[in-house]
């Protein structure tokens, strides 16, 4: 038996007596169950609507301020991404994506999180080089997304790629006797490795960071490839993100992974940025001096307002 949603065409929620009571205290009429509903009411971020539900995004730090506790939320949180490595570096990993719908939020402020875009590493070989950095954590309530991890640095003696919510791609050369390790997915679930690097000639390129859905695409004889993100409709369209960094040889370029990576570079071309508030990875440099950063993070959170 269908529940109880108007009376005449009036919302049962605007109803505020019926046959001198007062609607709130009606739990049946005829047998059929009246169910009251109760909105959610928040700040925060920048608020749009899609249907019946509302849309909080932050695109920076912030507050998600709930001033009634109605309805469960749903939310997307997407960390920054790894920064990526010059000199024939690997690709930047993808921040961590996490998402689910039926998170319970009560009144109170909830202090929002979002995490930076990890920075380029620089450098040609030898002294002076620095690695590229991971991107930082986003959180919101109980989640946190990881940072994407950074791409291995060419000539540095660090050239694997760093571990992340989506690990960052190895350059090319030996670490340890072995190709350059891509970063590890950690903590699992939120993303993929990255690809590892190449031993070396002939083009002496660097592995894709990590997406969201794949791992990046290891170097053999190219760059690898940065892995594809996950598309999200959280928003009411849909909007891919994380994806990871190509990496980047001398004569090849990695291309990005689908959902705000970069691509690699080559032949002393720069890598291109990790699009901001995507949490893709950065591209890598060829044989040039200095990286590329990755992308920042973002945290959307959508809940039924009527």
């Amino acid at each position: 038996m269908p529940n109880i949603a108007t009376i005449n065409g009036i919302a049962e929620n605007d109803i505020s007596h019926h046959n001198g009571g007062t609607a709130s205290l009606y739990t049946s009429k005829n047998g059929d169950t009246w169910v009251h509903f109760n909105p959610t009411t928040a700040t925060g971020g920048t608020i749009t609507t899609s249907g019946d539900y509302k849309i909080h995004t932050f695109n920076s730090s912030g507050t998600f301020a709930v001033s009634a506790a109605g309805q469960t939320v749903e939310y997307l949180v997407v960390a920054g991404a790894g920064g990526a490595g010059a000199n024939n570096g690997g690709g930047g990993g993808a921040g961590g994506y996490r998402t689910a719908s039926g998170l319970s939020v009560s009144v109170q402020s909830y202090s929002i999180t979002v995490g930076a875009g990890g920075s380029a590493g620089s450098g040609s070989g030898g002294a002076g080089n620095t690695h590229s950095a991971s991107g930082a954590d986003s959180t919101f309530s109980s989640i946190t997304s990881a940072g994407g991890g950074g791409g291995g640095q060419g000539g540095d003696g660090v050239r694997h790629g760093y571990a992340g919510g989506s690990g960052g791609g190895g350059s090319w050369g030996p670490w340890m006797g072995s190709p350059a390790d891509g970063g590890a997915a950690s903590p699992a679930g939120q993303g993929y490795a990255g690809g590892d690097g190449s031993t070396g000639a002939p083009d002496y390129s660097g592995g894709g960071g990590g997406g969201a859905s794949e791992v990046g695409e290891d170097s053999t004889s190219a760059a690898g490839d940065g892995g594809d993100g996950l598309a999200s409709s959280i928003t009411g369209s849909s909007v891919t993100r994380s994806g990871g960094g190509g990496g980047a040889g001398n004569s090849t370029a990695g291309s990005a992974g689908s959902g705000g990576g970069g691509a690699g570079g080559h032949s002393g071309t720069s890598g291109t940025a990790g699009t901001a508030n995507t949490g893709g990875g950065a591209g890598a440099t060829g044989s040039g001096s200095t990286g590329s950063a990755g992308g920042s993070g973002v945290v959307i959170i959508k809940y039924k307002f009527q």
